[in-house]
C-alpha cells in the first residue's frame, strides 16, 4: 500500500473510530433501509463544513463508499436547510451506517432484499392489538397480552337510534371489532375506508397476501391473514344495521372518552347511536367488497358472502330512502340523553359514498342499476381519500375490474384512469422541490391531523398509476413516502412504533399508556406532524414540517388510528409485493 493510501486510510480509521458513539439524528433516513436498486438518500439537515460522506459498515471498522453532499436547499415546509447523501449507486447488501464529519454517524440501516418486510407485517399486526371482545394471548401478542377488554354483548340502543321495533333502551350484541384509534370506542365511518383499504390491498396483491402469516390465532386456517384480520371487523359491522330497516348505526361508543386505563376496566355504559347515510353508504361499500373477496372461501366461510351480500343491499336500500340522514353530534345532544361526546366522524356530503358504494355493488353484482349512480363521480375531480371522502377507493375498484367491463363501460374508466395519473404525475414533478426529496411535503396543506395517513394514501394513487402504465417513475416516488414515513424526515423519527432505532415511544394509545410496558404496542402508526396542534400539548418545534411531538398528551399528532394504519399496511406491502417486478431488488 502506497503511503498515500495508508495515510488516507489511518485517517478515515481513527475517524470513524472517534464517532463510533455519537449518533446523529441530524442525519435522517430510513431506519429499516433500502432495495439494493432503488433509490437510496439520506437527508442531512444540520449544518456542516465537510462536502464528503461516508458509508461505513455496522461494526464502524470499514469505509465501503465515499459520496458528496448536496448543495444546500431551503425548505418549504420549515426554517430546516438540508443536504442530500445520495448514494443510489452502491447496491451491496450489508448493514451500514452513514457517517459526516463534524455530525456523527447516522443509525444503523441495511441494504437487502425484502427491507420493508418487518413492517409490511408489523403494520398488519397492528390490528390484532387493536382488537376488541376477544383476549389478547401471550403466543400471539407476546409482553403485550391483555384481557378482552369491553364485551359489547349488551350495548343499549341510544335515543337517538330508537325505533318502533327497537325502543331506546334495547339491549343488542356488538361484539368483536377494532378499537378505532388511541379510545376504545368503535366507528362505522372510518371502519368504511380502513376496510375498504386493506380490502384493495389483498384484491390487487392477492398471490403476495396468500402466503403472507402475521401469527394470529386464524393463522393457517387456509385463508390469507389480511382477511382474517378484516373479517374480525366485518362481523363486528354486521351487528351494526338494524336487521329491521337495514339503516347501519354510525358508532359502538361510551357517552364519553375512557380515561387512559386498560381496555375493560372501565364498565361504562356502551350504545350504538343515529342511524346515518354515511354510515350505511360506507357500510354497502365494505360489504359489497367482502362478499365477492370471501366468496372464494366458501368451504372456510360458509355462508359469509352472501350475508354480506345481502345486508349491503338492504343498506343501500336504507341510504336511498335515507339520503340526508347526517350525524351532527351537537344537533343530537341537544334533543338526546345522555350526550354522546366521542368522536364524532360527521359528514354532510354523501356523493363520494355513494359512488363508492354504487361501484362495489355494481362490480359484484354486475347489475347495471347501480351504474347509473356513477356518471357524476366521472365527472368530478379525483381526490386523496380519507375518512370523509371516499369516492377514489371506487376509482381504484373499477380500474382494478376493468377487464370485466363491457366497451362502453372502458370507455368511462378512461376518464378515471386519466385522472389518475394526471393526478399521480403533479406528485412526481414536485419531488425535485422537495428539501427532503418526498412526495409528501409539496405544500405546507399536507401537514395536517394525520398526516402520516395523508403520505401513505399518496403512495397509493402513485401505485395505482404505476399499475395503470407500468411507469416506474410512480413506484421511485411512492417509496420516497415510505422512506418518509421509516425516519427520512424533518423530525427524524420513524413513525411507526417498534420499527428502527428512533421510532415514536409514547403515542397517545390508552393500552400503551396504562399497560406499564416500556414499550407501545408494535406496529401502529403515528399521526405526523400537525402544525395546528388541537390538542394544546408542548411541542419543542411548530412548523409545519417539524409539529410533532413524541408524548401521549399530544393526540392531534401522536395519536394511532386505524384509517392510517390501513395505508401503511398497502404501500409497505405493495412494496414488497413489486420489489422484483420493478427491479428494486436482485
Amino acid at each position: 500500500m502506497k503511503l498515500k493510501s495508508r495515510l488516507l486510510f489511518f485517517s478515515l480509521f481513527l475517524y470513524v473510530t472517534s464517532i463510533a458513539q455519537k449518533y446523529s439524528d441530524k442525519i435522517s433516513l430510513d431506519q429499516l433501509g433500502y432495495y439494493p436498486k432503488a433509490s437510496k438518500i439520506a437527508v442531512v439537515t444540520d449544518s456542516v463544513s465537510t462536502s464528503e460522506f461516508f458509508i461505513v459498515t455496522a461494526d464502524l471498522k470499514d469505509t465501503v463508499y465515499k459520496g458528496l453532499l448536496s448543495e444546500t436547499k431551503q425548505s418549504n415546509n420549515s426554517s430546516l436547510k438540508t443536504r442530500i447523501a445520495d448514494f443510489s449507486k452502491f447496491q451491496k447488501k450489508g448493514s451500514y451506517a452513514i457517517a459526516i464529519p463534524g455530525l456523527g454517524n447516522s443509525y444503523f440501516f441495511s441494504i437487502a432484499n425484502n427491507i420493508h418486510h418487518a413492517v409490511a407485517v408489523a403494520s398488519l399486526k397492528g390490528f390484532y392489538y387493536q382488537r376488541v371482545s376477544m383476549p389478547l394471548e401471550k403466543k400471539f401478542a407476546g409482553k403485550w397480552a391483555r384481557s378482552a377488554g369491553h364485551p359489547d354483548t349488551a350495548v343499549y340502543v341510544h335515543p337517538s337510534a330508537a325505533s318502533d321495533l327497537r325502543p331506546t333502551g334495547t339491549k343488542i350484541s356488538s361484539s368483536g371489532g377494532w378499537y378505532d384509534a388511541g379510545d376504545y370506542n368503535k366507528y362505522i365511518v372510518n371502519s368504511g375506508i380502513t376496510m375498504g383499504t386493506l380490502f384493495s390491498a389483498y384484491e390487487d396483491f392477492h398471490s403476495y397476501f396468500d402466503t403472507l402469516q402475521t401469527n394470529i390465532p386464524e393463522s393457517g386456517n387456509h385463508i390469507p391473514d389480511i382477511l382474517n384480520e378484516a373479517i374480525y371487523n366485518l362481523r363486528w359491522m354486521l351487528t351494526m344495521q338494524d336487521p329491521n330497516d337495514g339503516g347501519v348505526y354510525h358508532k359502538c361508543t361510551n357517552a364519553a372518552f375512557d380515561g387512559m386505563v386498560m381496555p375493560g376496566v372501565t364498565k361504562l355504559p356502551r350504545y350504538v347511536v343515529q342511524k346515518g347515510t354515511a354510515a350505511s353508504l360506507d357500510f354497502a361499500a365494505v360489504t359489497a367488497q367482502a362478499s365477492r373477496i370471501i366468496k372464494h372461501f366458501e368451504e372456510q366461510l360458509p355462508g359469509l358472502a352472501d350475508s354480506c351480500l345481502s345486508a349491503s343491499l338492504k343498506a343501500w336500500t336504507w341510504a336511498e330512502k335515507n339520503p340526508d340522514s347526517v350525524y351532527d353530534q351537537n344537533a343530537m345532544n341537544k334533543k338526546f340523553e345522555p350526550k354522546i361526546s366521542t368522536g364524532a366522524y360527521g359528514d354532510r356530503h354523501f356523493d363520494d359514498e355513494k359512488f363508492w358504494a354504487a361501484t362495489e355493488l355494481f362490480i359484484t353484482t354486475n347489475d347495471a342499476s347501480y351504474y347509473k349512480n356513477l356518471e357524476k363521480g366521472f365527472q368530478s375531480l379525483f381526490t386523496l381519500p380519507s375518512w370523509n371522502n371516499v369516492q377514489a377507493l371506487g376509482f381504484y375498484s373499477l380500474k382494478r375490474h376493468e377487464k370485466k367491463f363491457s366497451q362502453s363501460v372502458q370507455s368511462d374508466l378512461q376518464i378515471i384512469k386519466n385522472k389518475l395519473t394526471q393526478f399521480a404525475d403533479v406528485y412526481v414533478a414536485h419531488i425535485s422541490d422537495n428539501a427532503f426529496k418526498t412526495v409528501i411535503g409539496e405544500n405546507t396543506k399536507d401537514f395536517i391531523w394525520g398526516s402520516n395517513g395523508v403520505a401513505a394514501n399518496e403512495s397509493i394513487v402513485l401505485i395505482n398509476a404505476y399499475m395503470i402504465t407500468k411507469e416506474k417513475k410512480y413506484i421511485d416516488a411512492a417509496l420516497s413516502n415510505l422512506n418518509y414515513l421509516m425516519g427520512s424526515n424533518a423530525t427524524g423519527y420513524c413513525f411507526v412504533t417498534g420499527i428502527g432505532t428512533k421510532s415514536t415511544m409514547h403515542p397517545h394509545h390508552r393500552q400503551s399508556v396504562a399497560d406499564g410496558i416500556v414499550e407501545p404496542v408494535p406496529g401502529l402508526l403515528a399521526g405526523g406532524p400537525n402544525p395546528g396542534r388541537q390538542d394544546h400539548c408542548h411541542y419543542d418545534f411548530v412548523e409545519p414540517e417539524t409539529a410533532y411531538s413524541d408524548i401521549d398528551c399530544a393526540y392531534a399528532s401522536n395519536e394511532i388510528a386505524i384509517n392510517w394504519n390501513a395505508p401503511l399496511v398497502y404501500l409497505a406491502n405493495a412494496m414488497e409485493a413489486l420489489q422484483y417486478e420493478v427491479g428494486f431488488s436482485k
